[in-house]
């Protein structure tokens, strides 16, 4: 299978630094166009694929093409890559906001599929969701879901609900990042190196995550197992409610779902 990516830029990286190493046998079998030359020479020798400035010379020979760039620069770039496509090539959208309505025209013979990654896939600990349009396949669903898988967890939705996933696990990272630089900080106030309040604070969150998909059980049954009567846990969580940490989270996943929303309708 060859893939081509159109955008070099963070989500790109991402996921090269994981399928660079599936495709470690064949690695002229990954494409990469960027527009700034110095990004293509830093992809090309960090993970061997072929990467330039510029579709053109693989956007007619690639498998599947997946559109990783900005939503303000995605039309152009369909534009520019729909005359160049060979039969079949299965297109795949990650600009954050861009409706399959939007994208379908460019595409009118090609099966399209809208993907919402997020950056953690660089470690191969990703969540993607996808929607396939009118004419995706179940094969043409499988190369997605082959390729997402081996960069983390990959789950199908309704198209309706990518902004909500977008709020959620697209920007959801950049929320975790917060919370364990916050945490951190409250080590160090107790007393912690800055260096190890960081790596209990980033193991923590790790370690509950992993216990919540492993287990399979709701979060709040996993609290309650570590939280005693009168102990220190309860005393934290009281002021984590006080100061509105659970509604401050909430109101974030919707504002960045709703900036999604936004995003799609200047795209449409």
């Amino acid at each position: 299978m060859k893939i081509g990516f159109i955008g070099g830029g963070a989500l790109t990286g991402a996921m090269l630094r994981s399928l660079a190493g599936k495709f470690a046998e064949h690695p002229g079998d990954i494409f990469v166009s960027d527009h700034k030359q110095s990004r293509c020479d830093e992809l090309r020798a960090e993970y061997r694929v072929n990467a330039m400035v510029g579709a053109d010379s693989f956007a007619g020979d690639v498998d599947v093409l997946i559109f990783a760039v900005k939503p303000k620069d995605a039309k152009k770039a369909m534009e520019e890559a729909a005359s160049n496509m060979k039969p079949g090539t299965l297109i795949v959208s990650v600009a954050a906001g861009m409706k399959l309505e939007a994208i379908e025209p460019y595409f009118p013979d090609h099966p399209v599929i809208r993907v919402m990654p997020n950056v953690p896939q660089s470690v191969g600990e990703g969540m993607a969701a996808y929607a396939p349009g009118a004419l995706a396949s179940e094969a043409d669903v499988a190369k997605v879901r082959e390729i997402w898988a081996s960069v983390g967890k990959v789950v199908e939705v309704p198209e309706s609900l990518m902004d909500a996933v977008t709020g959620l696990s697209g920007s959801g990272p950049a929320f975790a990042f917060l919370m364990i630089d916050a945490m951190a900080d409250g080590g160090v106030s107790a007393g912690l190196p800055r260096k190890t309040a960081i790596l209990l604070a980033a193991q923590t969150l790790l370690g509950s995550a992993k216990m919540v998909l492993d287990t399979g059980l709701h979060p709040d049954v996993l609290r309650d197992q570590v939280t005693s009567p009168a102990g220190t846990t309860i005393a934290g969580i009281r002021v984590l409610e006080e100061k509105g940490l659970r509604s401050a989270l909430i109101e974030a996943v919707v504002a960045a779902s709703e900036k999604s929303r936004e995003l799609a309708r200047s795209s449409s």
